[in-house]
């Protein structure tokens, strides 16, 4: 990255001193602007931060020292370090008007070079120290902020996921309870079915959890073949079709009836399809519809899923693919879910060299998702 120039400000009255200081002071790295009075040096100083002046004290019109009084007298123009150009005498009452009025310095005419560069690149040097102490700090700042909001997002993934493990858990501590009290002859079918459920919701939460770890740690891999996403479509749905019966909603599916070959694992293409509609099914109160389109275009299988549930607020929309980001239910969101389903989602979308898109959401009017998966070749 590129650093901005030092800028360094000479303010003589006399154009051919300020040609002599810049050829003096010219080097890479520093902006020399000139100035040939008070008032001009002072407007420049209104635009532009200096790591340096060069004043030269005598001056008609407003003097070297006069202008350094304004200058301390500015907050914006307070902190720029002063050096006196003088070819006047050298007298202690002259120096001392000098240093009360800002100078850290004077240099007296004729200038030695080595003296004028030395001095000079103290200042240049300083600037450019403090410019990288405060770029730190601002990089310290971002990173503590991001700490902070990653240690306020892992606390709302822990409660969330203490609420998901809790509830099945409880479920399945009672359905025992009831199965070692049951007298033979008394019909268990139902409470071993629901037991069956937590199970696989907590076994699916697990399995979520570790093909995250498993892709950020590129430990996951493709089984790919040639596979037909017609004939994996009722696959995928067949495995959200509880959670649809549940919640009365009406699954809506249009399918083209050309044959879509992609080259893909098909137990992850399940799995994509399967949670994109889950999510739909989840953000959408009880008797909504869920819609599922599928068709081909431009080299890719396209499958749409949109709801007409609680919508994505439109800040919201640009994180819905980020980890954990949906575990607040600040939403209204209905349902449960760790907020994993998306990011996972996405990531295995683009092992496979597709993508997924947000089309458009509404608060209360729904939301539209488009999977783009490259047809086989």
């Amino acid at each position: 990255m590129m650093t901005a120039p030092v800028k360094f400000l000479l303010v003589d009255d006399l154009e051919e001193n300020l040609l002599a200081l810049e050829a003096l002071l010219v080097r890479e790295g520093l902006d020399l602007h000139k100035a040939r009075s008070g008032e001009e040096a002072l407007e420049l100083m209104l635009t532009n931060e200096y790591a340096l002046a060069l004043l030269d004290v005598q001056m008609p019109g407003m003097d070297g020292f006069e202008l350094a009084e304004f200058m301390r007298a500015n907050e914006r123009t307070r902190h720029i370090p002063i050096i006196f150009v003088t070819a006047g005498t050298g007298d202690a009452s002259r120096r001392f008007r000098g240093y009360e009025a800002g100078a850290v310095d004077f240099i007296q005419k004729p200038i030695e070079t080595d003296i004028l560069r030395s001095k000079s690149n103290v200042f240049f040097d300083l600037y450019n120290q403090r410019r990288q102490i405060v770029a730190q700090r601002d990089e310290l700042a971002s990173m503590s902020i991001a700490l902070q909001s990653a240690d306020q997002q892992k606390n709302r993934f822990l409660a969330v996921l203490a609420h998901e493990l809790r509830n099945p858990l409880a479920a399945l501590s009672s359905g025992l309870n009831i199965l070692d009290r049951a007298q033979s002859g008394v019909d268990t079918s139902k409470i071993r079915l629901s037991m069956r459920q937590k199970v696989a919701h907590v076994t699916r939460l697990v399995d979520d959890l570790l093909d995250i770890s498993r892709i950020e740690r590129g430990k996951i891999s493709l089984k790919t073949e040639k596979v037909s996403l017609n004939e994996l479509l009722p696959l995928a749905l067949d495995l959200v079709e509880p959670a649809v019966v549940a919640a009365n909603h009406r699954l809506l599916v249009n399918a083209s009836d050309e044959t879509l070959v992609l080259d893909a694992d098909p137990a992850r293409l399940i799995q994509i399809v399967s949670n994109v509609v889950g999510n739909a099914v989840r953000y959408t109160p009880p008797g909504g519809e869920i819609g599922v389109r599928v068709w081909g275009a431009s080299g890719y299988a396209i499958v749409e899923i949109s709801d007409n549930g609680i919508g994505i607020l439109p800040e919201q929309q640009a994180k819905i693919f980020e980890m954990f980001e949906q575990s607040d239910n600040g939403l209204g969101i209905v349902g449960d879910g760790l907020g994993i389903g998306l990011a996972l989602v996405k990531q295995l979308v683009e092992l496979h060299g597709g993508e997924i898109l947000l089309k458009h959401s509404c608060p209360g009017e729904g939301s539209t998702f488009e999977l783009r998966l490259p047809l086989a070749k």
